[in-house]
């Protein structure tokens, strides 16, 4: 007679924990999707949904809150589905349509599993993008701007114990020559992430532009920190959907960030395939 060992499940205060979920995740998406593995990761964020569409052939969407570790998104703008994408080029795209932002409460591991999901799917290029206030009086409401750096103002990490990772090239210089390639009237800049949800006050968005952020936002940057943990080559963009607190002369709102992604949406959408085309 024979006994079987009972099978432990994992710690999840474990460090190895969130990249356990991460491979789970990978897995169910292979199965659901019938692709094994993909090429590039998208997260997109308010007014790029769209670009899913144009990037290539949906060959396969999967609610996001069926996936371990993922929840439905929880902001208007976001879809909360993971699509498999077939490229004329024959790459396989896996557009993240679920984000999880860090005031939601959710802890860092949540805000990253997408990111770390892609990377155990085999996708060796992250594509980041977020609606965001400008600090640029010359960045009207729908301007896309390159993410060159970023500022972490979170207060956290999505690292943990001595994970020492240099994040002096995170953003892709090599990307961001592309995009341009797409449109060389593209101009960059720094991207600031606050905890959010509440948006930055005037005196906050002063702090970040001495500092040297030129746009400021409520997610990206963690996501970037674990995507180059991963070792992924990572590629940000942003919509500027209002002028920031003090900078714009009229109250913000949410609505204003959707309206401006909307509007913005076809043109940033056909800039965000293009780039992909040549990835």
């Amino acid at each position: 007679m024979t006994t079987t060992e009972p099978v432990t499940a994992p710690d999840p205060e474990s460090p190895s924990a969130p990249f356990q979920l991460a491979q789970a995740a990978a897995d169910h998406l292979a199965r659901a999707t019938g692709v094994p593995s993909h090429d590039i990761a998208l997260v997109l964020g308010s007014g790029w949904g769209a670009a899913a569409d144009l990037i290539g052939e949906v060959t396969a969407t999967v609610p996001a809150d069926e996936v371990p570790g993922f929840s439905a998104p929880a902001v208007e703008g976001h879809v909360g589905t993971i699509r498999s994408v077939l490229t004329p080029e024959g790459k396989r795209a896996l557009v993240l349509g679920a984000r999880t932002h860090y005031y939601e409460g959710k802890g860092v591991r949540a805000v990253v599993h997408g990111v770390r999901t892609a990377a155990a799917a085999g996708c060796r290029v992250l594509v980041l993008t977020n609606g965001c206030g400008g600090l640029n009086p010359a960045w009207q409401p729908g301007t896309p701007v390159l993410i060159s750096d970023h500022i972490n103002l979170t207060a956290t990490s999505p690292l943990e114990g001595p994970t020492f990772v240099d994040l002096t090239d995170l953003y892709s210089s090599r990307l961001r020559d592309v995009a341009r390639e797409v449109d060389p009237t593209l101009d960059e800049g720094v991207y600031a992430q606050f905890p959010g949800p509440h948006y930055e006050t005037p005196a906050e968005v002063q702090y970040a532009k001495r500092i040297g952020a030129d746009l400021v936002g409520m997610s990206t940057a963690l996501e970037a920190i674990a995507a180059r943990h991963a070792g992924l080559e990572v590629f940000g963009i942003s919509l500027v959907t209002n002028l920031a607190a003090g900078i714009s002369p009229v109250p913000l709102s949410h609505e204003e960030v959707i309206e401006a992604g909307r509007a913005a949406g076809p043109r940033i959408s056909r800039l965000l395939a293009d780039v992909i085309a040549k990835l």
